[in-house]
């Protein structure tokens, strides 16, 4: 199997019980190369927020991952389509303007920092929907990296990298077919390319359809990497 990024999507309070499962399933990884997508803008307990400076003490990188991971209801025609084929009612950069998604990376970084927790580089947005954030003001943004569903885009040095992506939550069978259908795909283009492969796992993966596929894609990783400027050199 090619080299290999693992993310844990969605940790926030409402997760919590079923992210330790997950992480339990992924002991075999060094948590160097296991990071996890942090949602600050729920109800954090203080008894959370020592959990989650546990992970980051335990090594699990911790990177940011939305505001709220809800949006307001869809006003767009491309917002409605993307709710409906792809990010349901996750994707809130759709519901704002290009201030409005730096406004909120920023207040997710600075979440981090008022709670003495630490953050990496990478922010992810939810669904992978960056929105429409200017080109020009994303290098002033906290974060260095932001992952989107093509690649990793590295906003300090203005690069980007094409990086196929696996993906399990299939929560219906229509879904299971296509994710199935998208990770053949990207396998395959991993294996002819030599390019890392990322491996995006979801809180409730492993009670989908495809729980089967996530256990033997975990099982067969070799060469996990981090999310760091390496992924350029591989």
């Amino acid at each position: 199997m090619a080299p290999v990024l693992v993310s844990v999507h969605d940790v926030m309070p409402e997760t919590r019980a079923t992210v330790s499962s997950l992480l339990a399933v992924l002991d075999g990884l060094p948590a160097e190369a296991v990071t996890l997508l942090v949602v600050p803008g729920r109800d954090w307990s203080e008894d959370d927020l020592c959990w989650l400076r546990d992970l980051a003490g335990r090594g699990y990188p911790l990177a940011g991952h939305g505001w709220r991971h809800r949006c307001d209801p869809p006003r767009s025609v491309y917002h409605r389509a993307h709710s409906a084929l792809l990010s349901r009612d996750v994707a809130e950069h759709l519901s704002l303007d290009g201030e409005g998604v730096a406004a909120l990376i920023r207040d997710c970084h600075d979440w981090f920092e008022r709670h003495r927790i630490p953050v990496g580089d990478l922010y992810v947005p939810p669904a992978w929907a960056l929105g429409p954030l200017p080109r020009a003001s994303r290098a002033d943004l906290p974060f260095r990296y932001i992952e989107t569903l093509t690649g990793i885009h590295d906003l300090r040095e203005d690069r980007f990298r094409l990086l196929p992506l696996l993906g399990y939550e299939a929560d219906t069978p229509g879904r299971a077919r296509v994710l199935r259908l998208c990770n053949a795909v990207n396998r395959g283009l991993a294996a002819v390319t030599g390019t890392p492969l990322r491996l995006s796992i979801h809180p409730f993966d492993l009670e989908y359809h495809l729980r089967g596929d996530l256990l033997a894609d975990i099982a067969r990783v070799e060469r996990p990497l981090a999310y760091d400027a390496s992924v350029w050199s591989r």
